[in-house]
């Protein structure tokens, strides 16, 4: 990716971030959140200001209003939900976007190499090394990292309905919901010209690498390319659930003869089912889904040096 610092900071003006936290995600460093802020952020070049989330959708109200008054970089601290509805705001717009990690699963972080510390996250921010990533939308609603359906959808719809976050919890209810979970079948139609017709355990379309906990669904997904990885998966046998875990954990799940992954700029789907799973939170849509990339349409803040992105 190319990407561009903000080196001479003498010469600027102050820039103007809101964080917008969602003091409910995941881990428990989020309850002195602002404390780290305050203490970590370059005050010399930032006027900034700290937002907490009071329920769903406030997090897009407040990134809405940030980009209309023209504050220079808004900071999602939270897991793949609160980002998705912070970015859905700021997608073609000259506002900058920047991600604190503090969710479950953090799986656009893990692809994009933010640190899942606080305040190396901050560092980060102070740096202000910016590039433009691609985002993309089902049905115009957008996400940034990974939509799917089938299992997937099911399992987010599940997990968003427990009140335990983590890894564990949501191990528990892949297991729970394996067994009786029957592959749908899918009617797939790619702006190519290219027409599938399968059946599915579930179907990832994957901007980023990553579901989260370091699994990788996608390992060679870019987020600049102008295209999903579209993963076709079928359902492993029991037996073979610790090869297909290993696969995912070692990042090279593409070597699975029960995995099909096909890049494409955009494509249209038919199912039975209306759940999704939207960067990590479960909604419901019509049947028809229509796929559709916006290519480098979010300014980011990521590490120095990110060739592997």
């Amino acid at each position: 990716m190319k990407t561009n610092a903000l080196k001479d900071h003498s010469r600027q003006e102050k820039r103007s971030i809101r964080f917008i936290v969602n003091p409910f995600s995941g881990r428990k460093t989020n309850q002195n959140i602002s404390e780290i802020i305050h203490s970590a952020i370059n005050s010399e070049i930032y006027n900034y200001e700290i937002c907490l989330t009071k329920s769903e959708g406030h997090a897009k109200q407040l990134s809405r209003e940030a980009v209309e008054a023209g504050i220079h970089i808004v900071i999602a601290v939270g897991g793949d939900g609160t980002i998705n509805e912070v970015a859905s705001q700021i997608i073609n717009s000259e506002t900058i976007f920047g991600i604190i990690p503090v969710g479950s699963g953090n799986g656009l972080a893990r692809h994009m190499g933010i640190p899942l510390s606080v305040p190396k996250a901050i560092q980060l921010i102070n740096e202000s090394n910016i590039t433009s990533i691609d985002t993309a939308t089902i049905n115009e609603k957008p996400f940034v990292s990974i939509a799917g359906i089938g299992f997937d959808a099911l399992v987010a719809e599940k997990f968003s309905e427990s009140n335990k976050r983590g890894f564990f919890s949501y191990l528990r209810i892949v297991i729970q919901e394996y067994f009786n979970y029957k592959p749908r079948k899918y009617v797939i139609q790619f702006n190519d010209g290219k027409r599938l017709e399968v059946r599915a355990f579930f179907i990832s379309f994957a901007n980023s690498s990553q579901f989260g906990y370091n699994t990788s669904i996608a390992p060679h997904a870019k987020l600049d390319d102008g295209k999903l990885d579209v993963c076709i998966v079928q359902k492993p046998r029991i037996f073979d659930m610790p090869t297909v875990a290993n696969l995912l954990l070692l990042k090279r799940i593409h070597k699975s003869s029960l995995v099909k992954i096909i890049p494409s700029s955009g494509l249209q789907v038919i199912r039975s089912e209306r759940a999704i799973n939207l960067d990590g939170e479960a909604v419901k849509l019509k049947k028809k889904l229509e796929i559709k990339v916006k290519p480098l349409s979010l300014k980011i803040i990521i590490p120095k040096n990110d060739s592997k992105k």
